[in-house]
């Protein structure tokens, strides 16, 4: 695979119109991701990368503040302009509460993953999501070691503001571009190999993810989802997918998580649903689960139980 030019933006003239005026005659497929210090709804926005199929912008939010992000917002709300990214819950979450930005129209990769792995016959496993340098490294869809990856993890423990800092390293540019720039290539052999119902589900199951630690905040009340379709190839009806935010009492987070994660485990293992904490990077007393609606409603029931316990 040739490089292709990485542009560092700080204003939004140097990046391309149809991104910034979504158009439904001219849709656009991009590489998205996100960089910040501990990013979270309180976290700091540091980059946003942008990979399209001749360049990729590193778009500076340190740099070009508030302004930058915004001029992106019609872009990143657009359905005519399809994200795709690797694990989009913590990057929507940044963008929605720093921005006001509703992340939309977005192919989860780590999803797709998931789906394409259970299209194949393998079972489904809690907990099972498979890392971004892994999925580059599956031949399948990309077949790219990512060692670097690492390197940047090691710096991110020493030094947590490493994306903050100005002017821009060699390393930092080097590897925020190295988060984008194999998307394409991953997204155009998974989305040949995805069902029609899988593409569905992909799509409820990503929007979801956008909306997992955004819930419970009213302006998220109504975000539209996709249609459910009529049949699945073997006839039967899909099941519709929800997203369930379950308030934990004060105190009660323990009873739930169990010593070791155990007792969470146990739940997970129980209800075929994702099962997310907030944690540290909060929010810290709601359990986000999504899935299937019979199984959250199970999943919802078990841990209201937990906070029944002593």
């Amino acid at each position: 695979m040739s490089p292709i030019p990485v542009h560092i933006v700080t204003h939004h003239t140097q990046l391309p119109l149809p991104f910034l005026q979504p158009n439904p005659s001219q849709p656009l497929v991009i590489g998205f991701d996100c960089e910040g210090v501990d990013l979270s709804r309180y976290g700091r926005l540091c980059i946003m990368q942008l990979a399209f199929n001749d360049a990729v912008y590193l778009v500076d939010a340190v740099a070009g503040g508030n302004a930058l992000i915004q001029a992106c917002k019609l872009g990143l709300e657009s359905p005519y302009v399809t994200k795709v990214c690797h694990d989009c819950k913590r990057d929507s979450e940044a963008l929605y509460f720093q921005y006001n930005i509703k992340l939309n129209n977005v192919f989860d990769t780590q999803i797709a993953y998931t789906l394409l792995e259970e299209q194949n016959g393998k079972k489904w496993v809690p907990d099972e999501y498979i890392s971004f340098v892994d999925l580059l490294a599956d031949e399948r869809y990309c077949g790219v070691d990512y060692d670097e990856k690492e390197e940047v993890r090691v710096l991110l423990r020493k030094d947590p503001q490493f994306w903050a800092h100005r002017p821009w390293t060699v390393m930092m540019k080097r590897a925020a571009a190295d988060d984008v720039r194999f998307l394409l290539r991953i997204f155009e052999r998974m989305v040949k190999s995805l069902s029609e119902v899988s593409k569905w589900r992909l799509s409820v199951r990503s929007s979801l993810y956008c909306h997992c630690f955004c819930s419970g905040d009213d302006r998220f009340l109504g975000y539209p989802l996709p249609p459910l379709p009529e049949q699945a190839s073997d006839g039967e009806p899909p099941q519709e997918e929800v997203l369930a935010v379950v308030d934990v009492p004060a105190g009660k987070m323990g009873l739930v998580i169990g010593r070791k994660g155990s007792s969470i485990l146990s739940i997970k293992q129980s209800c075929r649903a994702d099962i997310f904490i907030g944690g540290q990077k909060g929010p810290p007393d709601k359990i986000f689960v999504i899935g299937a609606v019979k199984e959250v409603r199970k999943a919802e029931a078990i841990l209201r139980g937990k906070f029944l316990m002593n």
